[in-house]
């Protein structure tokens, strides 16, 4: 039995598939963490949703951006975007199954045994891990809800940008949603700047990485996210673990085997596209 965490997918099955040959996972045995960010960019993202369903319990994963904004495309909210080659997965005969099992999928996972917590963009370090889980479970309950299009029609946006207890309503949602699934860097205060994306040391002074900040989680708890192309999973602390890669981009899809910490690459089979990777 082994627990491996696969960074962000972004349709690109194939790799997808070879990465999992490389340690030979068996559903039956093994755990698969996924970072979110299955669809969008990559040549098969309907591939990607309908073989990470199939694993069943064998997967636990979260929503990352890109699949919050698929869950709006077709609610008829945001429009299509040419580049996220989505217009396989639209048309499928399937495709209602599929949203319907995605918008249910949780947002955080936390896993007090292993003391580990999984994100597709990070903690806010204005966050402890129970008001965390507090937050996603509220995300979670209106998407998986027949008024998932009401959410998904206010959650664009960049502020709030500061955390309060006393935040209601779509604008709680809206921060929560930014931290869970957008959020890169931090004023000094903690409160997020959703425009910078560039590597940490382009970024401008007042601007810190999310995880250089002071954090809340208890001791000993290590944090699993994706999303961050650009960092090409280097420059994180100890106990943080950035997972995407830039396969999509032309980078590689990594996994890391929890339980002695050993990486796993398969190169992409797109053509690198550093500009976009940076982007994210």
């Amino acid at each position: 039995m082994a627990t491996y965490l696969v960074g962000d997918i972004h349709g690109c099955l194939a790799e997808f598939e070879s990465l999992l040959a490389q340690v030979s996972f068996d559903p039956e045995q093994d755990t698969l963490w996924l970072t979110g960010d299955l669809v969008a960019r990559g040549p098969d993202s309907l591939g990607v949703l309908r073989y990470v369903r199939s694993l069943g319990p064998a997967v636990r994963m979260v929503l990352g951006n890109h699949d919050l904004h698929l869950l709006a495309v077709y609610a008829g909210i945001s429009r299509r975007k040419p580049k996220d080659r989505l217009e396989t997965l639209l048309a499928a005969p399937d495709v209602d199954e599929l949203i319907n099992w995605l918008r249910r999928q949780p947002i955080l996972q936390v896993d007090d045994d292993l003391k580990l917590v999984m994100t597709h963009a990070g903690i806010t370090p204005q966050w402890d891990l129970e008001t965390a889980r507090i937050c996603a479970r509220e995300v979670e309950s209106i998407l998986a809800s027949d008024s998932y299009p009401l959410f998904l029609n206010a959650m664009y946006g960049d502020m709030p940008n500061h955390w309060s207890p006393e935040l209601s309503g779509l604008p709680r949602l809206r921060f929560s949603t930014n931290v869970f699934t957008r959020m890169r860097y931090c004023f000094s205060g903690g409160q997020l700047d959703m425009l910078c994306k560039e590597a940490p040391s382009q970024a401008p002074m007042l601007l810190k990485p999310w995880f250089n900040l002071p954090s809340q989680l208890p001791a000993g708890y290590a944090v699993a996210f994706g999303h961050w192309a650009s960092l090409e999973g280097q420059g994180t602390p100890a106990g943080i673990y950035a997972l995407d890669t830039g396969c999509c981009w032309g980078g590689s899809l990594t996994l890391l085997r929890w339980e002695d910490k050993s990486y796993f690459s398969q190169p992409s089979l797109i053509a690198p596209d550093r500009e976009a990777m940076a982007a994210g």
